[in-house]
């Protein structure tokens, strides 16, 4: 299990946004890029990809996002390539937002950014994944909250403040590995072990009062009603699981694409 102790990342708040242009030129892509499943959605037209997340380089299948990580950059470019470029609009370069798993930090923002350049972006902007799902449930974010985002292979536990990081865990589970005896016990222990850890280590009430308004499930495991069920007892508090769990976060990074269309990165170069 990867621990992260407290952090704040974002962007300023308080700015105004422009609406979505509606001139050919001005782009906007949202993506998804989870190990199990890449989503994508495109201005004007909305969700277009909802499909595996492979690559062809040769003979065999290449799975170029495995647990949550980029591991193979050139591949993820090429399966990008293979499913959108032939999509998108044609002579325009799309201002991107991509989800991030808030654990991979840096290195996973920098691999996603290299791959998506295949698609000549104006701009590429990442969205913590758990930020995103918070945005798709409509939450107030003014309030602390608890995201549970149960993946195919990865599940993260994330504590949000107003909007930002504050806390987060994780582990290499997911609804892929369900298949075997024992093992939604073995997921739901590990949410559970998470949770405990946070409260155990949060100096303030944040992550107690949190989780007593309920935390927001997420994520294909979301769907699970047996793996719910032993969550509830487990963390014996309210969970709150986000309509259509398993396309939570590209729909919030819809939403954070739209708002962020009137940032000043957005043209490519980065706010003060």
């Amino acid at each position: 299990m990867t621990v992260l102790r407290r952090f704040r990342t974002g962007s300023p708040a308080g700015h105004r946004h422009r609406p979505w242009p509606s001139c050919r030129h001005c782009c906007g892509l949202a993506l998804d890029l989870g190990s199990a499943r890449t989503r994508a959605w495109v201005a004007g037209r909305g969700l277009i990809l909802d499909v595996p997340t492979v690559t062809f380089p040769g003979a065999g299948a290449v799975y170029p996002i495995q647990r949550g990580a980029i591991v193979d950059v050139p591949g993820t470019a090429r399966m990008l390539d293979r499913l959108l470029s032939h999509r998108l609009p044609r002579l325009t370069r799309p201002l991107v937002v991509v989800t991030a798993p808030v654990l991979d930090g840096p290195a996973y923002r920098e691999r996603a950014r290299t791959a998506v350049e295949v698609l000549r972006p104006r701009a590429v902007l990442t969205v913590p994944t758990a930020r995103a799902i918070a945005l798709a449930a409509g939450a107030d974010l003014a309030l602390p909250l608890l995201v549970v985002d149960i993946g195919a292979h990865l599940t993260e536990v994330v504590l949000l403040l107003d909007g930002l990081v504050f806390d987060a865990r994780r582990t290499a589970l997911g609804t892929a590995d369900l298949a075997g005896a024992g093992a939604t016990a073995e997921i739901s222990e590990a949410i559970t072990t998470m949770i405990t850890s946070m409260l155990r280590q949060d100096r303030t009430s944040l992550t107690a009062e949190a989780l007593t308004r309920g935390a927001l499930l997420a994520g294909g495991g979301a769907l699970r009603p047996d793996l719910t069920r032993r969550l509830i007892g487990g963390t014996h508090a309210p969970l709150r699981a986000v309509p259509a769990p398993h396309t939570a976060a590209i729909r919030g990074a819809v939403k954070f694409l739209q708002a962020a269309h009137g940032h000043p990165s957005a043209s490519g170069t980065s706010p003060p």
